[in-house]
This record gives C-alpha cells, structure tokens and sequence, in this order.
C-alpha cells in the first residue's frame, strides 16, 4: 500500500483530492496520514468527506477513517463505475474542490457518468462554478474530455443549497496537453453575479463596473449581469481573457463590508496578472490540470507555479512513471 504524507507542501485538501483521483485511476491502494496537520482545524473536513465518498462510490472503494476529524485515511479502489450519482456536501462546502477529486475519475470510466451535487457554488478558498464551466471544461475538451455543467441554484456561505448537474464524456481518444503559445487576445468576458436581497443596490452591476475600471479601454469586453435566488446572501465576479490557443481567468468573491467595485477592481487586478505573464493556463488551472498532465503528457507555460501545483506534481509522480520538468513557469512531461 502506497504511504503518502498529508502534512507535504500545500498540505491541505489538495494532497487528499489527488492522491484519491489518482488512486481510484491507477488502481493503487493508498493510505494517507497526518492529514491536514498543520491546520487549525487538522483532518478531514465535510467536503473532503463528500469528495472521499464520491470517488468511494465511483470505484466501489475499501475505505476506513473516513470521519470528521480524521488524520488518517486508507482508501483501496475497486473498477471504475458509470452512472449516475448523487452527493449532497450538507453545507456551503466548494462543489468545485469535490469536483476535483471525481472528474479525473469519471474521465476514465467505461461510459458517460452524471452526476448531482449540493453544496456551495460560490465561496471561499475555491474556484467558483463559472471558472469551472468556462475554464475547466474548455480545458478538459483540449486533451479529449467533454464536460458539460448546468447550474440549477447557486450557493453561498453559509447555507449552500447550490445545485449543479454535470456530465462527463469518458476520454475516447487522449490527446497531450501542448499549451505553448497564446495566440491573438479576442475578447475579454465578464459574468457578475448577486443573490436576489443584493438587486437593489446593483452590487452585481457595481462589480462590473469596479471590473471595466481597471481594465485596458483597447479591450473588447463582454459583460453578463445576474441576480439569482440563492439560500445566503453573496456575489461574485469570474473573468477571462480568451486567445485564439487558451483561456485565462480569474474571480473575485463578494464579503460583507467589502465595496462591490473593489470586488470587481480584485478580479480585474488578478485577470490582468495573468495577461501580462506569458500564460497558455492561469495558476489556478495548472494545478489542475497536473493529474491529466501526468497521465497524458504534454506541456503548458503557467503565470506562476504555486504550492497547489508543486504539491500536486510530487502526489501525481507517485503514481506513474512520467517526471515533471518545471523549468521557470513552464510545465513538461
């Protein structure tokens, strides 16, 4: 059984989301332990339980320690299933951070997987669902992966209630990741949005134009507004910046006492960061995209190689033969 240490780098929900994507893929038996131990809240937290569960589900795993709590986890993967499946993260935990976990699962099964997940939508410390549907899945398309994602309710902290529905198209013909060149910048695409309490005050409108503020005037920018029924009051700001070979993004969350243009100014700070990098993949996609890298091959230059990312390529060599190159922001294997 393959020992991996939860406490390495990042040493967060990253290490635990890879190590059982990669697991439940490679079928390899995996024991983690010290897990989350330099956290103030050390061990398994409920969306790192939904997430375990999920890829438990979808590989008829073996799993013991999977409780709140818990520092140590060993999960024994059974053969990849398809279906549909339901999972409800019982709180306002990221439904993107659970998808992390299961989509390189599916992606490997033997035929279309659906799935149902409550939980929150839009929320700290996590992409937002329009970064996954824009990025992600533009992303998983280039290396042989179709997605699609409809948001039924969006979800804020601290009551969630956000429901996703996802399909995924098992990978049929794999294609390597080669992201080395941009291309010509097209277009830059803003979508703000607000819980229905916040239309009064125009906070999602007030985003966007905190957003434009900053932004460069040649830019051609295409702006979407939306309040939506939610169970919390929140917003949110998601952007990218598409090239003729790539997408790069970035979002910026709404918090009480935080002015909705700075909200828009954040997000309009962290996209423009990420155009003037050299980029093919923003920094919160390149970790991402680390496992399908390791499995498929390929290259893409990154704005800014972090903790997730160094940590995910140490979990993912664990499980194939393949070394990581990083050579400056660059990315190979």
């Amino acid at each position: 059984m393959l020992e991996i240490d939860g406490s390495y780098g990042e040493g967060g929900g990253q290490v635990i989301r890879t190590a059982i994507a990669m697991s439940a893929i490679k079928q390899v038996p995996i024991r983690i332990i010290n897990i989350r131990a330099n956290r103030s809240k050390p061990g398994l937290q409920a969306q790192h339980l939904t997430g375990v569960k999920a890829a438990a589900e979808l590989c008829n795993a073996k799993v013991s320690g999977a409780e709140l709590g818990s520092t140590e986890l060993t999960f024994e993967p059974g053969k990849i299933r398809f279906g549909k499946f339901r999972f409800d993260i019982g709180t306002a935990g990221a439904i993107t951070l659970v998808l992390q976990t299961i989509i390189p699962i599916a992606a490997f099964a033997p035929s279309k997987t659906k799935f149902e997940i409550i939980g929150g939508t839009n929320v700290l410390h996590a992409p937002p669902i329009e970064y996954f549907q824009n990025i992600f899945c533009d992303y998983a398309e280039k290396f042989g992966l179709l997605i699609t994602c409809e948001v039924e309710k969006h979800g804020f902290y601290p009551k969630g209630g956000g429901k996703v529905t996802i399909e995924v198209h098992q990978v049929k013909e794999q294609k390597q990741i080669k992201l080395t060149e941009r291309g010509e910048l097209l277009n830059v695409k803003v979508n703000s949005i607000a819980s229905e309490d916040l239309k009064a005050a125009g906070v999602a409108d007030r985003q966007v134009a905190g957003f434009k503020q900053d932004m460069k005037p040649e830019f051609i920018i295409k702006a979407f507004t939306r309040y939506v029924d939610t169970l919390s009051t929140g917003s949110s700001i998601y952007a990218h910046a598409l090239y003729s070979n790539c997408k790069l993004g970035c979002s910026a969350l709404g918090e009480r006492g935080k002015k909705a243009e700075d909200v828009g100014r954040e997000c309009a700070a962290g996209l423009m960061k990420e155009v003037d990098s050299k980029a093919t993949v923003d920094k919160h996609m390149a970790d991402q995209l680390i496992p399908f890298l390791g499995l498929l091959g390929g290259s893409f230059v990154t704005s800014e190689i972090t903790e997730h990312t160094k940590t995910n390529v140490w979990v993912v060599e664990k499980f194939v033969e393949k070394k990581f190159n990083l050579e400056g922001n660059k990315i190979a294997v």
